[in-house]
């Protein structure tokens, strides 16, 4: 079988080096550690990315993907808005706001970026089935992805997601199956039948597939510098549920600099939990390497992973930059969502909630720096996660048809 990554040459251990052919693997053998792609990048220049399609193929040179992907059945996803957010930063007394609203992708969500390019890594392995574990929106994600690259899928969830998401999941056809238990049963479950017949040539996007998938967050930081004009951030607000989406982002940043198309400049990464599961920013306050998995309990589903894979890199990161983990209570993710439409016109999910939720407690107690350019990320729309307004879904007034009736009302 012949495999085309583009640039990407081997797998290799963050934990001991060890480097393996490119497969659908994920753990290394003599470790167990996590394994990321590594890359052979050639001459890669801003004219040479700007000319390429306003999606992730753009980036297809720093990607596992082959020279000739834009032309696949793909969706296509990234080149999202940057928005320009200056009424939010006047009220948190921020001089130089963004949001980077990834609720613009196909399925709403950043999700579509990783499985993007999870799809092309099956297509390499000759993979029939896409499937994952998913706190809601990956599932929406890869059945989508799936539908339009001909390939079928089943996909797990945990069963008490928002129906709103288990609609999403549905509708682009394949099987979904709730499973009773936590996010992290059901990713167990699913790393079991891959060992399984049911299982074979099977693609778990973030499983056996996670190397290749992982690597799509770093199209988040790509876009980002490019959209600042090639500059990195001073500060950026991720969320955090594995903690892959940040841990690549970091990456991203990293290899913009080696490739000399950014400035070589300092940059501070802080990380996002809502308090009821927040194991992260839990083990940073103590000043602990090691992460302690908690039962989640918030309306932040999509973040709710008590068991966050990338948990200790995550910490690595927020020390190594100078930033920090923190969280926010359920009540703060709410208020934030709110503060976020009424002063920007973008509806986050709960998860943008709990990146806007944490900035401003960021600001309050002096972690960062209001001076400087920031970066906030919204992961999600906020359709999804209806029911954490569910108290503001009436109207302001409801009154006879007349001019006398919206004078007393208003």
């Amino acid at each position: 079988m012949s495999l085309d990554f583009g640039p990407a040459v081997a797998l290799s251990c963050r934990e001991c080096g060890a480097r393996y052919d490119l497969g659908p693997s994920f753990a290394c053998l003599e470790c167990f550690g996590p394994l990321e792609v590594a890359y052979s990048f050639g001459s890669v220049s801003r004219a040479d990315i700007e000319a390429g399609p306003a999606n992730i193929w753009r980036y297809r040179s720093l990607l596992p993907v082959p020279v000739d992907v834009a032309s696949k059945q793909n969706m296509n996803p990234g080149w999202t808005k940057l928005v320009k957010a200056d009424n939010l930063g006047k009220a948190l007394g921020i001089r130089d706001l963004h949001v980077k609203d990834d609720s613009g992708n196909p399925t709403h969500s950043f999700k579509d970026r990783v499985v993007a390019i999870a799809v092309e890594a099956a297509r390499n392995f000759g993979f029939h089935t896409l499937s994952c574990s998913s706190t809601g929106n990956l599932a929406g994600a890869v059945t989508a992805a799936a539908a339009r690259a001909g390939l079928d899928a089943c996909v797990f969830i945990p069963a008490d997601l928002e129906q709103a998401k288990i609609a999403m999941a549905r509708v682009f056809g394949g099987k979904l199956v709730g499973i009773q238990g936590t996010y992290d049963e059901v990713n167990r479950f699913c790393s079991e039948l891959i060992g399984d017949p049911l299982g074979d040539k099977w693609g778990f996007v973030n499983v056996n597939l996670r190397p290749y998938y992982a690597e799509g967050s770093k199209t988040l930081a790509y876009e980002i510098a490019e959209q600042l004009g090639w500059k990195l951030p001073d500060q950026i607000v991720i969320p955090v549920a594995s903690g892959s989406q940040l841990t690549k982002i970091d990456k991203g940043f990293k290899e913009l600099i080696a490739l000399g198309l950014v400035e070589d400049a300092p940059y501070k990464i802080f990380g996002a939990q809502a308090l009821g599961c927040s194991p992260v920013s839990t083990a940073f306050k103590a000043g602990h390497d090691v992460v302690q998995p908690v039962k989640p309990d918030t309306i932040a589903k999509s973040l709710a992973i008590g068991n966050p894979a990338d948990g200790p890199y995550v910490l690595d990161i927020a020390r190594r930059t100078g930033g920090a983990v923190e969280d926010v209570t359920d009540a703060e993710v709410v208020s934030a969502i709110k503060l976020l439409a009424s002063t920007e016109g973008v509806f986050a999910e709960t998860a943008g909630g709990v990146t806007v939720g944490v900035l401003k407690k960021l600001v309050d107690t002096g972690q960062l720096d209001p001076s400087l350019t920031t970066v906030v990320l919204n992961t999600g729309d906020g359709l999804k996660t209806l029911d954490a307004i569910a108290d503001d879904a009436t109207p302001t007034a409801v009154i006879r048809p007349s001019l006398d009736a919206f004078r007393a009302a208003v």
